[in-house]
C-alpha cells in the first residue's frame, strides 16, 4: 500500500529501487559462561577475531584511497584505533578468564561498560563517540562467527537504516547502491557530506522509515525533498521519472560551465579554488578550471598508510614526490599546502596524536603539534619548499590561535630555505605562508598578526564549532549547530573585512564554500574567494554567475543587523528571490 514517508533532504536526486533494510545494530546475546578449561582458548579466539577486524579495517581503507572525501579515511583510522584500545582488550580478556564469560557475552558487557562510561559524559564530541564503538563491536561479533561485518549492497538497493559511517557509505557507493534513508543523522554530519561529494540520494531524519518499510518493498526517493514513497503508483512514477530528466538536464547544464568564468551578473569576477588530497582531486580540479588548489591536505599521507607502513612516518622523499606531482598536475596554478592537521578526529595510527586526550578538540593538533615536533615540521617543510621549484607553492599552517605561532613557523621556514638553497636545491624565491583562521581568538585578535601573514583561509567548520560550543556531529546539537547564526556572520564579516584592508587574499574552505546556499551570505559579507570540493564547484559557479554582486552588497548591513537564524533565513529568501 502507497505510504509516504518524510525526512529532511541532505543530499539531492532522485532514485527508484528495492528497499534494504538493515536494523539497528544490537549486540543481544544471552548470558554464557564456559568451563575452566575452554579459558584460553576462548581468548585466543577473540584475539584472532580482533585481529581479522582490524586486517579489514586497513584492508578497507586502502581500497579507497584516493577516491573519497578525506572523511572516510578519518573514520576508519578512528576505529582501528578503537581496535587498540587498551581498556577494551584488557577488560574483554578479564571478564573471560575472571568470569569465565563466552567472548560472546564478553563483548556485550565490556560494550555496555564503555557505553555507560562515555554516555555520561558531559562533553557532546565524546558522548558520540558510542556509534564508533558499536560498530567496531558490531564487527568483531561478526567475525567471532565468521560472518562478513561490511554493509554489502546490490546494485539498484535503497538503503534504510538508522545511520549510515561514512566508510559504509563509500563502499555502498561503490557498489551500485541509488540512495540511503536513515532515521537519524545531521545534514552537516561528515556522511551527509560525503553523500553530496558522491551525488548520492540521501534522506535523514526519516523518524518511521524502519517501521513502515520492509526489504524488498519499492521506494521512490527525493533527496532534495527529504520525501519518501512507499510502493510509488503511477504519478510517483512519472514524478520520478521527471526528476532524473531533470537532473540530468541540469548535469548536462553544469558541464557546460566548465570553460565559462565565474562572474557574477554584474561582472564582479569570483575565485574559486579546489579542495584536494589526492590525484584524483586535482585532475578534476583542472579540468573544471579550478583557478588553483586553495587546501592540500597533507595529513592524508601520514593517515592512509599502506599497511605495512603503517606505523611509520612519510620520509621527506615521499612527502616531496606527493607535493611534487601535486604541484605539476596543476601546470603553473597556484598550489595551497596545509601542514600536518593531525589531531582531534583524525587518528593517523603512528602515535603522533595523543589517543588520551581528555579534550582532542582543543588538544595538541595542527600547528601546535608541528612545533611540538620541530623534527617532523621540518621534514614537512623542506618537502614543500623543494616541491615549491616546479611551481607556485603556498604554505597553510592550520589551528592558529596567535601571532607567536606565526612568527615560529615563518622563522623555521626561512632556516629551511637556507639550508635548501646552501645544499644546491632549487627553490621558489619565495613562498607565501597564511594562516587558517578556524579558532576564535585568532579571528578576534587578527589585527595583532595579520601582517606576519601573506594570505589566509578562514577553515568554518571548526571555527562556528568553536564559536557556538557545537559538535557538528552530534545529532542533538543539529539546530544549534548553524553558519547562519548572528556571531559567526558578524565574525567572518570582520575577518573578511580585515583581510581587505590590509590586502590580504582571504578565502574560505569550509563546507558552506561549497554549498550555494550560502554563496549570497559570503559575497554580502564581501568573500571573492571560495574553496571547495571540485564536485562541487559546477554547481558554486552556476550559483554565483545568477547573483548580482552590488545588489548583495548593498544588503550587508541588514544582514549584520539579523539579531537570529530566522531573521537571515529571511533575509536570504529575499536576496535570492
Amino acid at each position: 500500500m502507497r505510504r509516504v514517508l518524510s525526512g529532511h533532504g541532505a543530499s539531492r536526486g532522485s532514485a527508484l529501487g528495492r528497499a534494504r533494510v538493515r536494523l539497528p545494530h544490537a549486540l543481544d546475546v544471552v548470558e554464557e559462561r564456559i568451563d575452566a578449561s575452554l579459558v584460553d582458548a576462548e581468548v585466543e579466539r577473540l584475539h584472532a577475531a580482533i585481529e581479522v577486524v582490524r586486517n579489514e579495517m586497513h584492508a578497507l581503507r586502502d581500497r579507497l584511497h584516493g577516491a573519497l572525501a578525506h572523511e572516510v579515511g578519518e573514520f576508519l583510522d578512528l576505529h582501528a584505533l578503537l581496535l587498540d584500545d587498551p581498556e577494551l582488550l584488557a577488560g574483554l580478556d578479564q571478564l573471560i578468564r575472571t568470569g569465565r564469560y563466552a567472548a560472546d557475552y564478553a563483548l556485550r558487557l565490556q560494550r555496555d561498560r564503555i557505553a555507560a562510561v562515555f554516555s555520561g559524559m558531559d562533553d557532546a564530541y565524546l558522548r558520540s563517540r558510542i556509534d564508533d564503538i558499536d560498530q567496531v563491536v558490531g564487527r568483531i561479533h561478526a567475525a567471532l562467527h565468521r560472518r562478513d561485518a561490511e554493509l554489502q549492497g546490490i546494485a539498484g538497493d535503497i538503503l534504510v537504516t538508522d545511520n549510515i559511517a561514512p566508510s559504509d557509505l563509500a563502499q555502498l557507493h561503490t557498489q551500485g547502491v541509488m540512495a540511503v534513508i536513515t532515521s537519524s543523522g545531521s545534514p552537516l554530519s561528515h556522511t551527509s557530506i560525503l553523500a553530496r561529494s558522491l551525488h548520492i540520494p540521501l534522506v535523514i531524519g526519516a523518524a518511521h522509515v524502519l517501521q513502515k518499510v520492509n526489504d524488498g518493498d519499492v521506494l521512490a526517493v527525493d533527496g532534495g525533498s527529504g520525501l519518501v514513497i512507499l510502493e510509488p503508483n503511477a504519478d510517483d512514477l512519472r514524478e520520478h521519472r521527471a526528476r532524473v530528466h531533470d537532473y540530468a538536464r541540469e548535469r548536462k547544464q553544469l558541464h557546460r560551465l566548465r570553460r565559462e568564468p565565474t562572474r557574477t551578473r554584474d561582472g564582479v569576477d569570483i575565485k574559486l579554488w579546489a579542495n584536494a588530497e589526492s590525484r584524483e582531486d586535482v585532475a578534476e580540479a583542472h579540468a573544471l578550471g579550478a583557478a588553483g588548489v586553495g587546501l592540500y591536505r597533507t595529513e592524508f599521507l601520514f593517515m592512509h598508510r599502506p599497511a605495512e607502513l603503517r606505523h611509520t612516518l612519510p620520509d621527506e622523499e615521499e612527502q616531496f614526490r606527493a607535493y611534487r606531482d601535486l604541484v605539476l598536475g596543476m601546470t603553473g596554478r597556484t598550489v595551497t599546502i596545509r601542514t600536518l592537521d593531525i589531531g582531534a578526529d583524525k587518528a593517523d595510527g603512528t602515535a603522533l596524536a595523543l589517543p588520551d586526550e581528555p579534550n582532542p578538540a582543543l588538544g595538541l593538533r595542527g600547528v601546535r603539534l608541528s612545533l611540538s615536533r620541530t623534527d617532523l615540521f621540518r621534514t614537512q617543510l623542506r618537502a614543500i619548499l623543494r616541491a615549491s621549484g616546479y611551481g607556485p607553492v603556498r604554505l597553510l599552517v592550520p589551528m592558529v590561535s596567535g601571532r607567536e605561532e606565526m612568527i615560529a613557523v615563518r622563522k623555521l621556514a626561512q632556516t629551511v630555505q637556507q639550508e635548501l638553497r646552501e645544499e644546491g636545491l632549487a627553490i621558489a624565491e619565495s613562498v607565501p605562508i597564511g594562516a587558517m583562521i578556524e579558532v576564535p581568538s585568532a579571528a578576534i585578535a587578527l589585527q595583532t598578526f595579520i601582517a606576519d601573514t601573506d594570505f589566509l583561509s578562514i577553515g568554518t567548520n571548526d571555527l562556528v564549532q568553536y564559536l557556538l560550543a557545537a559538535d557538528r556531529t552530534n545529532e542533538a546539537l543539529g539546530e544549534l549547530y548553524s553558519p547562519l547564526h548572528p556571531a559567526v556572520l558578524r565574525l567572518l564579516y570582520d575577518v573578511i573585512r580585515a583581510a581587505r584592508t590590509h590586502r590580504k587574499p582571504l578565502a574560505v574552505c569550509g563546507e558552506i564554500a561549497g554549498d550555494p546556499m550560502f554563496t549570497p551570505v559570503l559575497l554580502a559579507l564581501g568573500l571573492e574567494e571560495f574553496s571547495l570540493h571540485p564536485g562541487t564547484l559546477l554547481e558554486l559557479r552556476r550559483a554565483v554567475r545568477e547573483l548580482d554582486h552590488s545588489a548583495l552588497r548593498a544588503r550587508t548591513a541588514a544582514l549584520l543587523r539579523a539579531r537570529d537564524r530566522a531573521s537571515i533565513e529571511r533575509w536570504l529568501a529575499k536576496a535570492t528571490a
